[in-house]
């Protein structure tokens, strides 16, 4: 039996009340953490500031609303072409078909998005993996609830696993496609399903899978050619950003991580933070070597794993000092699923902690995203306005 295929334990009336908390996780459960997480955050962001200000200015929200108001006029004049530009185009759609605006749309697509991506880990790695997943990493909670392109991209990602496990290859490659135009690594999915229909000589899926990625490719790249002159110029922006200005994305090893450390000093809790994903991923990538268990996985699902592996090397060898070791945990959120597979046999299994850990986690990730250092002046200046 597989890690993919173990049974679904059922609550049994003979059960100890004391062992009812170590049954894995129901679909229901997962979506319940998700739903409580989504309250508590959204609750402590508006408790102390408005809620959609933080949506405007966090992150690359506003470029992301800028290209998706420009998709919909399909005007361009005077835009700045950054990021890829899936999400955008999503929230285009979702604008010009319902009439809502850019914010709306922004935070419709990133909820349904999320809850989709939790829906289907538990579909394809069980409740304690989609549960963890679900909670732990503080730029997941903060690109679900305020808005990111992470959400749709990890949504697309792992339907597109599902649908190879359906061996429904076509709709794999569709996702996959549309996944990597909205953040290029999706292109590691693309190869693994081209790669694997390869090894099988399935000649008549490769043929149909390799035309609708370059289908999906060449209408992305077709309004980039004509309005910029560049059918390459979402890649290009990552290349011209002043602190990557002629250095290539990828280089050696944990050099920009080291050096990025050293170079832009940052508070202590950030440092945690980031460091504490950056060992755990690296030891589970040990275990993922290590453990017949997993290897056993990567053998059964090799498109999986051609995502997963180039995908997990690129975290370390990420090569813009700015961003490499401060954003990992967010560069990581595609892959925590395989993270917490590899080390599942030291997963605690009790949902108790999944409960108590579902607010935590979601109150510091509403903090995070104010901004730790401004949460104490926030709490008072909110204090002084309710008692004043």
């Amino acid at each position: 039996m597989t890690i993919a295929q173990r049974a679904r334990s059922s609550a049994s009336p003979s059960l100890p009340p004391n062992k009812s908390w170590h049954l894995e996780p129901t679909l229901r459960e997962v979506l319940a953490l998700w739903l409580l997480s989504g309250i508590v955050f959204v609750t402590c962001v508006a408790a102390l500031r408005n809620y959609l200000d933080l949506v405007d200015n966090f992150g690359d929200r506003a470029n992301y609303m800028a290209v998706a108001s420009a998709i919909r006029h399909w005007n361009f004049h005077g835009l700045v072409v950054k990021q890829f530009w899936g999400l955008p185009y999503a929230m285009a759609a979702l604008s010009f078909l319902t009439g809502v605006g850019e914010h709306t749309a922004l935070l419709l697509i990133c909820f349904a998005s999320s809850l989709t991506s939790v829906a289907l880990a538990h579909r394809l790695w069980g409740g304690w993996i989609a549960g963890y997943f679900t909670i732990l990493n503080f730029e997941w909670l903060q690109r679900s609830y305020v808005g990111g392109s992470e959400p749709l991209f990890v949504a697309l990602i792992f339907g597109s696993f599902l649908a190879i496990r359906r061996n429904h290859w076509l709709l794999a490659a569709l996702l996959a496609a549309f996944a990597t135009v909205t953040r290029p690594l999706g292109i590691f999915l693309l190869a693994g399903i081209g790669l694997t229909l390869l090894w099988r000589r399935d000649w008549r899926r490769l043929g149909g899978a390799t035309t609708v990625g370059l289908l999906i490719g060449s209408l992305y790249m077709i309004p980039l050619a004509r309005h910029f002159q560049d059918p390459l110029a979402t890649v290009h922006s990552y290349e011209g950003a002043q602190a990557s200005a002629g250095v290539p994305i990828f280089g050696i090893p944990f050099y920009a991580i080291i050096k990025g450390t050293i170079l832009y000093p940052a508070p202590l809790t950030n440092l945690l933070l980031s460091f504490g994903w950056i060992f755990l991923v690296l030891v589970a990538i040990v275990a993922m070597l290590g453990t017949e268990q997993f290897r056993t996985y990567a053998r059964e699902h090799v498109p999986e794993m051609v995502f997963a592996a180039p995908y997990l090397l690129s975290l370390y060898c990420y090569n813009y000092p700015h961003w490499a070791r401060g954003c990992f945990p967010r560069f990581a959120i595609p892959v925590i699923p395989f993270v917490f597979l590899a080390l599942e046999r030291w997963l605690p299994k009790d949902r108790r902690l999944l409960w108590a850990l579902s607010p935590v986690t979601a109150a510091l990730a509403a903090g995070s995203a104010l901004g730790i250092a401004n949460v104490p002046g926030l709490i008072r200046q909110a204090l002084r306005k309710h008692g004043g």
